[in-house]
């Protein structure tokens, strides 16, 4: 049976983002009022054919929207606000951003048909602002995004610093670096909780500098004499920003290749950022510049079907083809996950002769997330009473658990999507696991990971399927031929299989004078079982193919 939220005692609830990188949704309760906090999406996998993106299933907030106070947004990286649009209607809340992160988010509401329907509230760069009992404040954290941020959310039982994502970078070049004043303040007053970004925690130093990163890709895209490709996160302003500089700076035009890329550009702009940014070309006009003088920035970089980088690959593109002597440069790292999306975009653009260079090879990207030795430096800055971590696969999170253990702090909780957390009065535990899920966004729709129309999906990719009409008279015989359509099935195969398939539904007739009566759906659930049945035979695989038997009344 469920627990009571007690009005008087401190709550915090991840309902995506704990176990798994991506997908971040949080919520903190108190006063009987909920306060939500990201809410984002993750890709999906070959598990979920047809599936581009998936997102927390917010049901358990959903019910209880009413008492929902707010959604304050850390930053603006699609797995922290990519679920917004389509979320929102099941919320109906006010939101809450900073300037960079509102304008995209402004966008995607449009995209959705939502605008001027979502109460939205701007929060400048360290601001504050009251819902209910929870008293918030923005705090600066750099991070491979504009305009990243911290929580400190004040309560009557204790104080909560919810990092989101961040790093202690300390030329972050683009945008405001991390305000270490501020979290020193926090640590003075007290702080019972920290809810910890996980992500980088197995690098035992710390990420490294955006200015670092620029002088090496400087170094090393100097004297090619082909065109340079460089895909990174269209999110990545600061990364956008140095590739531009250095295009600049080798005597190369500029060309941004993808829509988020060309949007995410605009907006820094419309916030102040980016005011020195060098002048860019057209992907049409770019296509008559000579080799050796243009250097394309693309999305793509974990190889998505749609972003520029596939496209370019499979020559999809209109203006835009690949030759031997270029080189396509992955300024990015790997998300968990990708490895074999990106493996197969690498191999067809090594198929086309050009240079491939990653991260695995050549210093071309730092982390947005902090490592050791930046965890250790927050912990001691804010010497939590709780440790929480979240962002990360379970992995990570106990190792920052531990890690927190080892530098003094006296509880440790380790969630999963789901966990309610009671932070205070009291010991600090896991009281109750409540309903977490996650949904698929299937083209325009909204489905739930396991609808039937998903797992469907799945069975036909790995078994195929056969598809089997027939027409039957009202003496309940065959008429005509039986047609069979099998889908995934070897060709060498096809012909033995459909003619077995025939035979094991001419034989089910000789038993539908006893099913008769029964209508049309239970004659056609029989020849089913019975086509099953072969085809299991026929290829030796369990469960086979996905069979569908249709009658036709002649």
């Amino acid at each position: 049976m469920a627990i009571d939220i007690k009005p008087e005692e401190l709550y915090f609830l991840p309902l995506g983002g704990a176990g798994e990188i991506g997908m971040n949704l949080n919520l903190y309760a108190y006063g009987g009022k909920w306060l939500m906090v990201d809410c984002g999406i993750s890709f999906a996998d070959i598990y979920l054919p047809g599936i581009d993106l998936i997102m927390p299933d917010p049901e358990y907030i959903g019910e209880r929207k009413d008492d929902l106070l707010g959604l304050v947004l850390t930053h603006a990286h699609e797995d922290h606000l990519g679920a917004v649009a389509h979320l929102w209607p099941e919320l109906r809340c006010p939101i809450y951003a900073t300037p960079f992160t509102m304008t995209l988010l402004e966008s995607k509401l449009e995209e959705a048909g939502l605008a001027g329907q979502v109460p939205l509230h701007t929060v400048p760069l360290g601001g504050s602002i009251t819902l209910g009992e929870f008293d918030i404040t923005y705090v600066s954290l750099t991070h491979s995004i504009l305009e990243g941020n911290g929580l400190k959310i004040s309560t009557p039982l204790g104080n909560i610093f919810h990092t989101g994502d961040w790093k202690l970078d300390p030329h972050p070049l683009v945008g405001e670096a991390s305000d270490i004043g501020a979290l020193k303040s926090l640590g003075h007053e007290g702080v019972l909780a920290i809810v910890c970004d996980s992500t980088n925690v197995f690098n035992e130093k710390s990420s490294g500098s955006e200015q670092d990163v620029r002088e090496s890709l400087k170094a090393l895209l100097d004297g090619h004499n082909g065109r340079l490709f460089v895909t990174t996160f269209a999110s990545n302003i600061a990364r956008v920003e140095t590739l531009a500089k250095v295009g600049d700076a080798l005597d190369r035009h500029v060309c941004l290749v993808g829509r988020s890329l060309k949007r995410n550009v605009e907006a820094a702009k419309k916030c102040g950022y980016l005011q020195d940014f060098p002048q860019v070309v057209s992907e049409e006009d770019a296509e008559h510049i000579p080799k050796d003088k243009i250097l394309y920035i693309c999305t793509g970089c974990q190889g998505e079907a749609r972003a520029a980088m596939m496209r370019i690959a499979t020559n999809q593109h209109r203006y835009i083809s690949l030759s031997r002597e270029d080189t396509v440069v992955f300024s990015s790292k790997i998300i968990p996950g990708n490895e074999l999306l990106l493996a197969r975009l690498h191999n067809m653009l090594t198929e086309h002769g050009v240079h491939v260079l990653t991260e695995k090879d050549h210093f071309v990207h730092v982390s947005g997330h902090p490592g050791q030795e930046e965890l250790r430096q927050m912990y001691k800055w804010l010497r939590p009473v709780i440790s929480v971590p979240v962002h990360g696969e379970l992995r990570h999170m106990t190792l920052q658990a531990e890690l927190a253990k080892k530098w003094g702090v006296e509880h440790q909780i380790v969630p999963v999507n789901g966990s309610l957390i009671r932070l205070a009065p009291g010991i600090p535990e896991i009281v109750d696991q409540v309903y977490s899920a996650r949904l698929a966004l299937d083209g325009n729709f909204v489905l739930p990971e396991d609808d039937d129309a998903i797992v469907m999906r799945r069975r036909i990719m790995y078994n195929g399927a056969a598809v089997v009409t027939v027409a039957l008279d009202q003496g309940h015989k065959i008429s005509g031929q039986v047609a069979v359509t099998l889908l995934g099935i070897a060709d060498s195969e096809e012909q033995e299989l459909t003619q077995m398939i025939i035979a094991a539904i001419k034989k089910e007739t000789d038993h539908i004078t006893v099913k008769a009566g029964k209508g049309d759906r239970n004659i056609a659930e029989a020849m089913r079982v019975a086509v099953r049945r072969i085809c299991r035979q026929f290829s030796g695989k369990s469960p086979g193919p996905q069979v569908t038997v249709n009658i036709i009344r002649v």
